[in-house]
């Protein structure tokens, strides 16, 4: 192989790994090692089927099951505390959890408890997260609908199936779209 050929391809290849590794930080990868995040994609599913199984127990102790939330619409938000989209988000999931006909279930894989108490009190969740430490949440999610990305919210209607998922930062006007369309009220 002749040496100008050679340059192309070591070129070639070290810009590929240079996109591939830039393309799954952001732009401070020092604040948030290893964040990959959505886009904002909404998918609706078809409806009907099962209603969702998850069920795991909070940072407080207490025992998480979204079977129990039937009659309300359910927003399943995956975070994590050093996630930018999650803290952009917070406040919206906090001001949907206050309606009475939506419930907020958090899950999360990353954080400890007091990292999680911490979040919990510079935004005012009040909703229940389940500790995914175990990562059996997430296992019990992939296997109904690819977790891509965090955050990713789940709808679930007021039967308990899923409706719908946003991979990334919920837009808080999408969302409201999605929890009257799934059996909520309209605001």
């Amino acid at each position: 192989m002749r040496p100008a050929a050679r340059i192309a391809i070591l070129l070639a290849v070290v810009i590929a790994l240079a996109i591939t590794l830039t393309s799954c930080t952001p732009g401070d990868a020092a604040q948030s090692p290893g964040y990959v995040s959505g886009d904002g994609t909404v998918t609706v599913l078809e409806s009907g089927g099962e209603p969702l199984a998850l069920a795991g127990t909070s940072f407080a102790g207490e025992p998480v099951d979204v079977a129990e939330l039937r009659g309300q619409v359910v927003l399943i938000n995956t975070w994590y505390a050093a996630c930018p989209p999650c803290r952009a988000e917070a406040p919206d999931l906090v001001e949907l959890d206050a309606r009475d006909d939506v419930q907020v279930v958090g899950v999360n894989g990353r954080d400890d408890a007091p990292t999680a108490d911490a979040f919990d009190r510079t935004f005012g969740v009040e909703y229940p997260t389940i500790d995914d430490s175990d990562g059996s949440a997430t296992a019990a999610l992939q296997g109904v609908v690819a977790m891509n990305a965090v955050p990713t919210t789940l709808v679930l209607d007021t039967e308990g199936r899923l409706y719908a998922r946003i991979i990334g930062r919920a837009d808080p006007s999408t969302l409201r779209t999605l929890i009257a369309d799934a059996g909520g009220a309209a605001e």
